[in-house]
Formats: C-alpha cells, structure tokens, sequence
C-alpha cells in the first residue's frame, strides 16, 4: 500500500536528517575535543618549564640566603 510506503519513506527521510545532523554535532564536538586536549597539553608544558625555572630561581635564592 502506497500509503503506508509513503509514511516509511517520510520517517526515513526524517531518521537520515537526524542521523545526519548528529554525525555533524559529533564530528564538531570531536574537533573541539582535540583542540583542547592540544590546549591542555601545551598549557601543561608551559607550566612545567616555569616551574622548573622557578625551582632554579628558588635555589639561587636559598643559596644567596644561606639556607
């Protein structure tokens, strides 16, 4: 029955946009996922190398202060 095909094609026409547009939502949000894992990893190495210049500078310190 005609009828009935038509209504199956609509709701899979309707399935197939929304699948699509999840894979786009998906695809964005992965994106976003790796630029701030990228983010967090060279904001992770920037603190790391001031905290290694800090404990040079602390050292410095403790020796000019006889400690």
């Amino acid at each position: 029955t005609v009828c009935l095909t038509s209504q199956r094609d609509s709701v899979q026409e309707l399935l197939d946009s929304q699948r699509k547009k999840l894979t786009e939502k998906y695809d964005a949000l992965e994106a976003m996922m790796m630029a701030l894992k990228e983010e967090i990893m060279a904001t992770t190495w920037a603190l790391s190398t001031r905290i290694e210049e800090l404990d040079r500078e602390l050292a410095l310190w403790r020796v000019a202060v006889g400690k």
